[in-house]
C-alpha cells in the first residue's frame, strides 16, 4: 500500500475546519474546579489562549494541526489564517493566565495525561516554525506541563489502560516529542523507564475490551505505539512479537475491524470515528517499524487503510465530531513524516 499523502488540497480543508472553531468559545465543556464563586468565569477568562473548540485539549491539539499544516505547507491560502491566529494568541500576556490557572492544588490534575502531552507536542511543533516566536511564547507552560509529568509518573504505580482521554501510553508517547524536540534526555529517560515499567512486561494481548463504546484510542495499539516511539529498534521489535504475537493472521480480528459508528451527534458515540482514525495512525506507524519484506507489514498497512478509509469521511458535519477530529486525521495522514 502507498502511505497517505497529506496534500496541499487535504491541508487546506483541514486547517478551515480548524481555523473555524479554535476560538469559538460556545458550546464550552469546561474541566474546571471551583474553590468559590469567584472561580466561576467565562472559557476565554480562564484560558485566553485555548478557549475554543469545544474544550481546552481539543483547542490545544487544534493549534498542533494548524502548526503542523503550517510546516507543510506554508504558501498555502488558510496560512495568513493560521499566522495571524498564532500571532494573536500566542503571546507571552495570555500565556501567563493560562500559567496562572494551574497554580491552585485544584488544578493538579487538569487535563492529566492527554492536555499535558498535546500541550507538549504543540510546543515541539512550534520549534518547527518561524523565528521561533510562538514556541518561545508558549515555553513557560510546556515547562510546567513537562515538570508535572516528572512529578507524578514516579507515583503513579499502575498505568491506566482505557480508550480515552486517560490512557498514559499517550501522555508518554506525545510527551517523548517534546523530550526529543528540547534535547532533555533525562525526560526521555524517564519516559522511556515508565513505559518499559508499565508496559514491559505485557505480552500476547487479547484486546477482548476493544472497543469499549466512547474509545477513541485503541488501549491495545497506542501501547504498542507509545513503545515503539520510546524503544529503540532492536528492543521494540522483540516486544512487539511478544505484545501482538499473531497480527500476520489478522489477530486480534477485533483490532482490524473499524468501528461502527450509530449516531455522529452523540459526541461520546462520536468518538468511534476518532478511534478509527487513531486506530489508522498506530497501525500505519507500527508498519513502518518491521523489517522491509516482513509479511506482517502487508497485514498491519491494509488495516491502516481500513481504518482511514471508514474515519476520514466524518470529519465535519458534526461538531461533536466537529471539533477534533481533523486532528486525527492529520495524525493518521502525516505523522509518520515527523
Amino acid at each position: 500500500m502507498d502511505a497517505p499523502v497529506l496534500t496541499e488540497e487535504a491541508a487546506q480543508r483541514f486547517a478551515g475546519i480548524a481555523l473555524g472553531h479554535v476560538r469559538r468559545e460556545y458550546p464550552n465543556k469546561p474541566d474546571h474546579a471551583l474553590a468559590g464563586p469567584e472561580d466561576a468565569r467565562t472559557p476565554s477568562a480562564l484560558h485566553p489562549v485555548f478557549y475554543g473548540s469545544y474544550d481546552w485539549h481539543s483547542c490545544v491539539h487544534s493549534y498542533w494541526m494548524l502548526a503542523r499544516l503550517l510546516r507543510r505547507y506554508p504558501r498555502m491560502e488558510a496560512a495568513a489564517g493560521i499566522t495571524a491566529l498564532f500571532d494573536a494568541q500566542l503571546v507571552p500576556e495570555k500565556v501567563a493566565v493560562e500559567c496562572a490557572y494551574l497554580a491552585p492544588p485544584t488544578a493538579r490534575g487538569f487535563k492529566r495525561p492527554y492536555g499535558w502531552g498535546w500541550l507538549l507536542k504543540l510546543a515541539a511543533e512550534l520549534g518547527h516554525l518561524d523565528d521561533g516566536r510562538w514556541g518561545r511564547a508558549l515555553a513557560p507552560l510546556a515547562a510546567i506541563f513537562a515538570q508535572r509529568f516528572r512529578d507524578f509518573l514516579p507515583i503513579a504505580t499502575y498505568p491506566v489502560r482505557v480508550g480515552t482521554h486517560f490512557n498514559t501510553a499517550f501522555g508518554l508517547r506525545m510527551a517523548a516529542d517534546y523530550a526529543d524536540a528540547t534535547e532533555d534526555g533525562a525526560f526521555l529517560t524517564l519516559l522511556r523507564e515508565t513505559a518499559l515499567r508499565w508496559y514491559g512486561a505485557d505480552v500476547d494481548c487479547p484486546a477482548w475490551g476493544e472497543p469499549s463504546g466512547d474509545d477513541f484510542q485503541s488501549s491495545a495499539l497506542i501501547e504498542a505505539e507509545c513503545m515503539r516511539r520510546l524503544l529503540p529498534l532492536e528492543r521494540f521489535l522483540p516486544w512487539f512479537e511478544r505484545f501482538l504475537p499473531r497480527i500476520g493472521q489478522g489477530e486480534p480480528a477485533i483490532l482490524f475491524k473499524p468501528a461502527t459508528v450509530t449516531d455522529r451527534t452523540d459526541g461520546k458515540i462520536a468518538h468511534l470515528d476518532g478511534l478509527n482514525l487513531s486506530r489508522a495512525w498506530c497501525w500505519g506507524a507500527l508498519a513502518m517499524a518491521l523489517p522491509v519484506g516482513d509479511a506482517r507489514r502487508t497485514v498491519i498497512e491494509a488495516a491502516a487503510r481500513r481504518h482511514l478509509e471508514a474515519g476520514l469521511p466524518h470529519i465535519a458535519g458534526d461538531y461533536m465530531g466537529e471539533h477534533w477530529l481533523a486532528t486525527f486525521a492529520v495524525l493518521a495522514i502525516d505523522e509518520g513524516r515527523a
